[in-house]
């Protein structure tokens, strides 16, 4: 049953990313990643292009190692390398959905000025603006390029996919807390069988291969 589920679900992202790129490449002019992914926690303005998004992945990446490990544990019986690799894997998985979270206030709330009908405004990324349009020559404001207004249809893509990602996560993230609280109250032990640990690590890991095509087609690409 769980092939069946990720089946469709891979389905429905790919669904998704092709209608992405679909739009994507029918635009004249896209907003550069490089540009628009260059901050990091702390680090003020330095500009350091998809930093912060390497290490996001690389956190997912670890917490599917982990995963791994507790469904190695789980075939040899040893509860006590199950609840401490999926305790790991929680822990991945709420690193990145707080890396995501911070992610996406920066986006929302930065203030980047835009050239609109003759005057300069400020905007943050949204489903409805988008500041990550071309720079006009020549022309700044408080120290920064002003552009004109890019492709909408980047904010409704980025945060829908994302978002939709994101929720996976989480469900994932809640998932392997009831299979943590299962093996730490003798659950498997007393079935014989640590099944479905395996079962979730499945899950996982699809939400991490998953991340993998996201992260080429919005951060990449």
């Amino acid at each position: 049953m769980m092939w069946y589920f990720l089946m469709s679900d891979s389905f429905t992202f790919g669904a998704f990313l092709i209608s992405y790129g679909t739009i994507r490449f029918s635009q004249n002019y896209w907003p550069n990643p490089s540009v628009v992914f260059n901050t990091f926690p702390g680090a003020g303005h330095a500009n350091l292009p998809l930093a912060f998004v390497s290490l996001m992945t690389f956190i997912l990446i670890m917490s599917s190692v982990t995963m791994v490990l507790a469904v190695h544990e789980g075939h040899h019986g040893n509860k006590q390398g199950v609840v401490k690799w999926l305790g790991w894997t929680i822990v991945g998985g709420l690193c990145f959905l707080s890396c995501q979270a911070w992610e996406w206030h920066h986006l929302i709330t930065g203030a980047h000025p835009v050239l609109v009908d003759g005057k300069i405004e400020e905007w943050g990324q949204s489903m409805r603006h988008n500041p990550w349009g071309t720079r006009v020559e020549g022309l700044m404001h408080d120290g920064h390029h002003v552009t004109t207004p890019g492709p909408v249809a980047f904010g409704g893509y980025f945060f829908g996919i994302t978002g939709f990602h994101g929720f996976h996560v989480f469900s994932g993230v809640v998932i392997n807390i009831i299979m943590l609280i299962m093996a730490q109250t003798g659950v498997f032990e007393r079935r014989g069988h640590y099944l479905m640990i395996e079962k979730a690590g499945l899950y996982w890991h699809f939400v991490d291969l998953v991340w993998v095509f996201v992260f080429l087609c919005f951060y990449l690409i």
